[in-house]
């Protein structure tokens, strides 16, 4: 198969990965005896501070230059250039100054309770009276304070008069995702609450494209896929005020932490008024969203009681989803939220793809029959910081007619068809337990689903360039399958029912030679284990067990 040219990466900015290795080293050295899934909050929300301050600072001296010390303090002069407003007390000059004293928690907390109430749109988001209940030592509070002061927030302007690359939302949101890892990496299982492996979060958003629209995460956990989503939008030159984003998390934690995560990266977004179930407290009950990134929990057990939400207009049509398990719950959730044109793709477990439980199996083979299954991907095990098993992922479109404007692609017809990747043997180990897909794997992965797709491009207005090839199906890799062959593998969906073996490589040496080789070969091996049974025999004889 030729691949499509599709996007660019990045090159990783080495200075500044060893800039948050040593600011991490250094933050978590001052850790003690605070737990880790307690102490993220601390660091997190100094960095955010931190951040906020000092976008402060510059918006007030640009005040003070063009318009005089008269509106220093007006909070509208700071609003209309998406600048938190920061009393006093809530500076990070002022948390510096008093770093030293005993009652600096208590400072810190008020600082955070002060902001939120100056800022409408961080109501909700930092952690209430945090600092004083967990009671970290005073002296190592100061020094994580000192710590945090290094992280240098503001963009520099280059020799071209030009600001670097590495802005200020740039180098905050990556030490706050940096930060974000290295927390779930320490706290095993429950980081998975939080936070989704980036290489994950880098498919999902490069598979399904959110140029423009609407975005949706029903458990959006720390936000990763919305950053993921603003990254793919500004590495093709998009337009992120073209999107606009919708998310909703059950733990209040972990949205105080999307919230603050958002923030930095300077992302409006609607997570709800508070922390709620999705099932019970959905927030966004009128939505219709054009795509749907999500990671659910895994084989969420229990998540309603036998009489609650049976007729649910999410499942109409369908069978009511069973309370043991919740991955048929969260997929006709997600479908349920989709446009009349809109695309999902989320992680499940493996076992979403084949079960009969409870009526999954019936759920299943509807959603096919309606023909709402893009593409099944199965990824290698060990992606997780929460679990070693594999997982899949899962993509669903409301329309796979084609020649229909998806943003600016142009889709070929695939009414019928669902596209297979058996991705298991791809990914390469980062450490003795985790693994993750390289750039390379990603793209090998994605540009084979747009090619499928046939996905063209208006390449004068695009944000991408792309070269349109004919799709073909690779013996163990992909396979693109008609409902008639799903129906004859009882409406399983694992790709390796589809994909089939791989193809040996002809290694062009004739079979006569081969097997004469081979041969000569096992014949030197039986002359060999005739030798070693002699001696064997020789030795049991001469310590008295000769037969």
């Amino acid at each position: 198969m030729v691949t499509a040219k599709k996007t660019s990466t990045k090159k990783t900015n080495a200075k500044i990965v060893g800039f948050e290795e040593s600011l991490w080293d250094a933050a978590n050295k001052l850790r003690g005896s605070v737990e880790s899934a307690e102490y993220k909050h601390i660091v997190l929300s100094l960095i955010f501070l931190k951040f906020i301050s000092d976008k402060f600072e510059v918006r007030k001296s640009a005040i003070i230059a063009e318009y005089g010390n008269e509106y220093v303090d007006m909070v509208d002069f700071y609003t209309m250039e998406n600048v938190f407003y920061l009393p006093e007390d809530a500076r990070w000059s002022f948390i510096q100054i008093n770093a030293k004293q005993d009652d600096i928690a208590v400072k810190i907390d008020s600082a955070l309770h002060s902001v939120e109430k100056n800022n409408k749109a961080l109501a909700g988001a930092l952690p209430d009276n945090y600092f004083s209940r967990l009671g970290l030592d005073s002296s190592k509070l100061s020094a994580l304070i000192d710590t945090i002061n290094n992280i240098d927030t503001i963009a520099k302007e280059g020799s071209d008069g030009q600001k670097n690359i590495n802005s200020e939302e740039d180098i905050v949101g990556r030490v706050y995702e940096y930060f974000l890892g290295k927390f779930a990496a320490s706290e095993g299982k429950g980081g998975g609450e939080f936070y989704t492996p980036k290489s994950i979060v880098t498919l999902i958003a490069d598979m399904i494209e959110p140029f423009s629209g609407k975005i949706y995460d029903p458990c959006c956990g720390s936000g990763g896929m919305f950053v993921q989503s603003l990254k793919f939008i500004n590495s093709h030159n998009g337009n992120q005020k073209n999107i606009s984003i919708y998310g909703q998390e059950y733990t209040n934690t972990t949205y105080k932490l999307a919230k603050m995560n958002l923030a930095v990266r300077g992302i409006s977004g609607n997570l709800g008024d508070v922390a709620g179930d999705s099932f019970f407290k959905d927030q966004h009950p009128d939505l219709k969203a054009d795509y749907i990134m999500a990671n659910p929990p895994f084989n969420q057990k229990q998540w309603r009681a036998d009489n609650e939400l049976v007729d649910d207009a999410r499942w109409a049509g369908y069978p009511t989803p069973p309370t043991g398990n919740a991955n048929y719950a969260w997929i006709m959730h997600m479908i349920s939220k989709l446009s009349e044109h809109g695309t999902a793709g989320f992680v499940l477990a493996n076992g979403s793809m084949s079960s009969n439980t409870s009526g999954e199996g019936d759920i299943r083979q509807k959603i096919i029959e309606n023909d709402l299954v893009d593409c099944m991907i199965a990824l290698p095990g060990q992606l997780f910081y929460t679990t070693q098993i594999p997982v899949c992922l899962w993509f669903i479109s409301k329309d796979k007619k084609g020649n229909n404007e998806k943003g600016l692609l142009k889709r070929r017809d695939r009414q019928g068809e669902t596209l297979f990747i058996d991705a298991r043997e791809m990914g390469s180990m980062v450490n003795r337990t985790l693994k993750e897909l390289t750039n390379d794997d990603i793209a090998k992965i994605t540009e084979t689903y747009h090619v499928w797709r046939g996905e063209e491009l208006d390449i004068e207005n695009s944000p991408t360039e792309t070269t349109v090839t004919e799709y073909q199906d690779i013996a163990g890799y992909c396979k693109s399958a008609t409902l008639a062959d799903m129906k004859a593998n009882d409406y399983v969906l694992t790709p390796g029912r589809y994909v089939g073996a791989a193809d040996i490589e002809d290694d062009g040496v004739p079979f006569e030679t081969k097997m004469s080789e081979l041969s000569q070969t096992l014949y030197s091996q039986m002359n060999q284990a005739e030798a070693l049974d002699k001696a064997i025999r020789k030795n049991l004889e001469a310590l008295g067990y000769g037969s």
